[in-house]
């Protein structure tokens, strides 16, 4: 947690409650280098947890309600544990918050009433999972409180389903297990099916860089659900539970067979977990510049084949790609708008960072922000008394 944010909750949770919190959670946004819209398709994805991240300020509290304060949004919400009622608010904040706790409940995992305040410097709608972050930060207090045994996988599960089945989005597991398992100075392969995950060093002379187009997107509102119906279309033509099981031979032999959008959708998706894991094994070895050629290739198969991409993301995506510090650029998240990622030569991503700002700024008309990024541990909590 950064200085700056520590004072924030801290100053905050004083003026607002009086005295000191018993605890501070924090849990990281993401990046994903490469693998989107394989996650649930059961696929594998290589994610990095950031270093800009979601913090609570908590105190528990005697009775079973939940008073919070985000600072971001300079709100005040609350609500009572024992009220399971759906009634979302257009996805308003504090649903995410609901959402952990209906689900811990709905897991006989015991929870408790705190007050507290919510602030972070994950970007809301980049595409950067300032969404799961939210939640794990809120597991992570919750299970602090209650004295709960902090179990990643257990508690990135139950975040997804609270997402999945309280939100309304049907993402995968791969922002949740991220942002609760993530490892300083390293990416994390995950097979989405079986949730093993290997750690992945980020070569020590690259830097990841985010690049915010400027542009957003409601998930709940995207083609982000219509995507995964036809990939679950697409699976069920192969005869298999999910389009990891298809391989590359196996796609190519039937894919006339397809309907040509269903045909585009299964396509990137197959080659996209090939990519995937053979990008692990590549950055792993230290080979940036093979890297950075399947992140162009990923970018080729979302913008055509997948449909998620959008002019402002093709715009970073090849203003990034100009610069000779560059090894390879991609946009990143469900798309529709957000962020492109870029690996570049940590020597020289500063130059990179304003070049690409500039240039995308004169050609767009918007101002990015662009983020050179470090690999952050999962999330964590640590007892103020």
């Amino acid at each position: 947690m950064s200085t700056e944010l520590r004072a924030r909750l801290l100053e905050e949770f004083d003026r607002r409650f009086g005295g000191r919190p018993a605890y501070l959670g924090r849990a990281p946004g993401r990046v994903n280098l490469i693998g989107d819209h394989t996650d649930y398709n059961d696929g594998f994805v290589l994610p990095m947890a950031i270093d800009r991240e979601i913090c609570l300020a908590v105190r528990p509290r005697d009775d079973r309600r939940v008073l919070v304060h985000s600072t971001d949004f300079d709100e005040d919400a609350d609500f009572a544990l024992d009220d399971s009622n759906r009634h979302r608010e257009g996805g308003s904040w504090i649903e995410y918050l609901r959402g952990v706790a209906w689900a811990l409940d709905s897991a006989g995992r015991p929870t408790s009433g705190w007050e507290g305040v919510v602030a972070g410097d994950v970007p809301v709608g980049a595409g950067l999972s300032s969404s799961a972050a939210l939640e794990l930060a809120t597991a992570r207090v919750f299970g602090a409180i209650c004295g709960v045994v902090w179990q990643p996988v257990a508690m990135a599960r139950l975040a997804q389903r609270a997402e999945n089945e309280w939100v309304g989005v049907n993402c995968g597991i791969m922002d949740q297990l991220i942002s609760a398992a993530g490892a300083e100075g390293n990416a994390l392969l995950i097979d989405c099916r079986t949730l093993e995950t290997q750690l992945v060093p980020i070569p020590a002379d690259v830097a990841i860089v985010v690049l915010d187009t400027g542009t957003r997107r409601g998930l709940v509102d995207s083609a982000y659900n219509e995507r995964r119906a036809q990939c679950e279309q697409a699976a069920r033509f192969f005869g298999v539970a999910a389009l990891r099981d298809v391989d590359l031979a196996t796609f190519i032999e039937r894919q006339g067979e397809l309907d040509p959008i269903t045909r585009k959708r299964a396509r990137h998706v197959v080659t996209e977990n090939a990519r995937t894991v053979q990008g692990a094994a590549i950055l792993e070895q230290g080979d940036v510049h093979a890297f950075g050629a399947l992140m162009d290739e990923s970018h080729v198969s979302l913008r055509y084949d997948f449909e998620v991409s959008r002019p402002e993301l093709d715009t970073m995506v090849t203003t990034a790609r100009r610069q000779e510090m560059c090894f390879g650029a991609r946009m990143t998240g469900a798309g529709f708008g957000g962020c492109a990622v870029a690996i570049v030569d940590r020597s020289g991503a500063d130059v990179f960072a304003r070049a690409v700002a500039s240039e995308y700024e004169h050609a767009v008309g918007l101002r990015p922000a662009v983020y050179v990024c470090a690999a952050s541990a999962g999330a964590s909590v640590e007892a103020l008394d």
